[in-house]
């Protein structure tokens, strides 16, 4: 592993390197690994530890909870504390930020696990409390920056994880010492649906950027603004609620399907298409919203070929769906509602301010170079796990753990693409990596419905449990061929 030069504060720093405190915890996590490998009676020197990578997929709730339960585990088999680094998208994630709120959480998992499962299937956060959240949220933000991630994190996660986390990623680590290395990844949307530059951002506790290009700003200073590589202007560093959010795992209220009706809507006007349909959808659930009483005027047939006339039309339009909704959530202020409309039609998540704005550097594509604000968006968008951020050459990873709780194994299926792109794209990847799916077994079908990435979040105790028993019960049926893969990862490190 190679670590990076020391790094002023403030200042973006392009290198295919590890960050310098990054070096430093791997150099003390191997101690403890080795540890770990002798009580296993796995003897080996200090040079022949291996560095072994725990993914966790999306899957919404699920995942959180199946996480968890491939967690205990894996703790009770001896082989947690083999685990040097521990990454997740989606779902996996809710998990993490639950339990790095814990200083050394896989010292003391079972404890942890008993209080995460408590909060889960009991706690509650307020709708004044969340709309509190969203307020601190709106407050803090540049407007050009605000989006329906600051929403959805406040409004909807809120009411998964049943708690507002407002550590920060950086607080939070600060209390760590014996636990695996967390990273989180999202993805760049305008490379995703560009094509170009690099999709890959990965988020740890002491730096956030691009996995594949090597370009990384301090996490704390992440949504802040650069110009030409130097920060120029303050902003709070993000709190791991908002680090949580996932769109992928939504419930269809009526409220949400409003908006999205309306998103659509004023697509279909822009593009000349007939929109009465979703008119129609539009009044009959807020009709419903409003407990049968109409509030909205029917609406005029429109002239879709006057581009300026159809646009004023929309803006009355979406004007008059506010004032209905506004009825319904009268405690939400008028310059709220008007930013989350405005969020809604231009369909902006995760906007933050671009780190690499204006910078004039050969290393990094142009696309990341051009635009003041960048959007980001949860990986499970694109690829439903965070295997790029592990499979970076300067982390050399020699076993990949990957526990997939999403509908279909996206690791398996990407594998061979990270092996093809790995020359080009200074990645490392191993074919013995062991890749686990907890499927359900005979109940698959039956489970798949019990726990969909959309269901309303889990309250009860026993479902929660039970789905925890089945994700220990897949880590217990694999522990030889656990076993077997760290004594082959054990012979490519040498």
């Amino acid at each position: 592993m190679s670590a990076s030069k020391p790094q002023k504060s403030g200042e973006v720093r392009i290198e295919h390197s590890l960050n310098e405190k990054e070096e430093e915890f791997v150099a003390r996590r191997r101690n403890a690994v080795l540890q770990s490998l002798n009580k296993l009676k796995i003897h080996l020197s200090q040079d022949e530890v291996p560095n072994i990578a725990l993914l966790g997929s999306g899957g919404g709730q699920r995942a959180m909870v199946g996480l968890l339960g491939s967690l205990v585990q894996l703790q009770k088999t001896g082989l947690l504390d083999c685990i040097l680094y521990l990454s997740g998208v989606s779902g996996s994630t809710w998990c993490m930020a639950s339990l790095y709120q814990d200083p050394n959480w896989s010292t003391e998992l079972e404890t942890v696990k008993d209080k995460i499962i408590q909060r889960l299937s009991s706690s509650k956060v307020s709708w004044t409390d969340a709309f509190a959240k969203l307020k601190k949220y709106y407050s803090e933000k540049d407007e050009k920056i605000f989006s329906l991630t600051d929403v959805f994190a406040a409004m909807v996660i809120t009411t998964y994880v049943k708690e507002i986390d407002e550590h920060t990623l950086t607080d939070q680590w600060d209390q760590q010492s014996k636990d695996p290395f967390p990273i989180y990844m999202v993805i760049d949307k305008h490379c995703k649906q560009n094509n170009d530059g690099d999709p890959w951002f990965e988020f740890t506790p002491y730096e956030a950027g691009y996995s594949l290009t090597g370009a990384f700003v301090e996490t704390s200073s992440f949504g802040s603004k650069f110009e030409n590589g130097c920060k120029i202007k303050d902003q709070p560093e993000i709190d791991m609620l908002y680090l949580q959010e996932d769109p992928t795992s939504l419930p269809e209220d009526e409220c949400y399907k409003v908006l999205m009706d309306l998103v659509d809507m004023n697509l279909s006007v822009l593009n000349g298409k007939d929109p009465s349909a979703l008119d129609e959808s539009i009044r009959t659930k807020l009709n419903k919203l409003n407990g049968g009483k109409r509030q909205m005027v029917q609406a005029k047939k429109m002239n879709l070929t006057d581009k300026k006339t159809a646009k004023q039309y929309m803006e009355q339009y979406t004007e008059d769906v506010y004032n209905d909704l506004n009825r319904c959530f009268s405690f939400w202020p008028k310059n709220i509602w008007t930013s989350i409309i405005k969020c809604l039609v231009d369909w902006i998540w995760g906007r933050n301010y671009d780190f690499l704005h204006n910078m004039k550097d050969k290393a990094v594509p142009s696309t990341l170079l051009e635009s003041e604000t960048r959007d980001y968006e949860d990986a499970g968008l694109l690829i439903n796990s965070p295997y790029f951020s592990v499979l970076r050459k300067e982390r050399d990873i020699d076993l990949i753990i990957s526990l997939d709780f999403s509908e279909v194994d996206p690791f398996k299926v990407e594998l061979r693409r990270a092996e093809a792109s790995a020359n080009s794209s200074n990645l490392k990847a191993h074919e013995e990596a062991a890749c686990l799916n907890p499927s359900f077994w005979d109940k698959i079908e039956e489970w798949r419905k019990t726990y969909s990435t959309s269901k309303w979040p889990y309250s009860d105790v026993q479902m929660i449990t039970d789905l925890m028993e089945v994700a220990g019960k897949n880590i217990l049926n694999n522990e030889d061929n656990l076993l077997e893969q760290i004594h082959l990862a054990i012979k490519i490190h040498k």
